[in-house]
């Protein structure tokens, strides 16, 4: 299977994109960034949501040169195949790529949303207030076994 070196950008929110990384007024730098932003969104809402159309991809290394950026790829693809730790081999770069896209397709539908219901509030406002939420209420955690365990033992590291 080839491996990309590029991801979609959904071409039903490329407006939004624009908005989102206009060098005077948006609130990222790039859409690569905008795109990291949507993805967490995505992933936090737990809207992954498919898309065909797409417009000019984006270079991967792009993503890989911002702080955390592979990272992001990786963690996202670990959390929806947490049974599967293949995920994360080379090969499989491809599905990781496409767990990234449709997650920001997903939050990028969120934010737009968001949008159309507030039409007066400033895209800066909409965005301050998805992270403040974040930190405010962070995902409910799962039961970690193997962390309780390690916690109930006295290991001397």
């Amino acid at each position: 299977m080839a491996t990309t070196d590029r991801f979609r950008r959904p071409h039903s929110h490329e407006s939004l994109l624009d908005k989102l990384a206009d060098k005077k007024t948006g609130p990222f730098a790039t859409m690569v960034e905008a795109m990291m932003f949507a993805a967490v969104l995505g992933h936090r809402k737990g809207e992954r949501i498919a898309f065909e159309k797409s417009d000019e991809p984006i270079r991967l290394a792009l993503m890989e040169g911002r702080l955390y950026g592979d990272v992001l790829l990786d963690m996202l693809a670990a959390v929806e195949h947490e049974d599967d730790p293949k995920i994360l081999g080379n090969d499989r770069q491809d599905e990781r790529v496409l767990i990234f896209e449709e997650y920001a397709n997903g939050g990028l539908a969120h934010l737009q949303t968001l949008i159309n219901r507030q039409p007066h509030q400033e895209l800066e406002v909409i965005i301050s207030n998805l992270v403040l939420e974040g930190l405010r209420n962070p995902p409910e955690e799962k039961k970690d076994d193997v962390g309780e365990i390690l916690a109930s033992a006295s290991l001397d590291w």
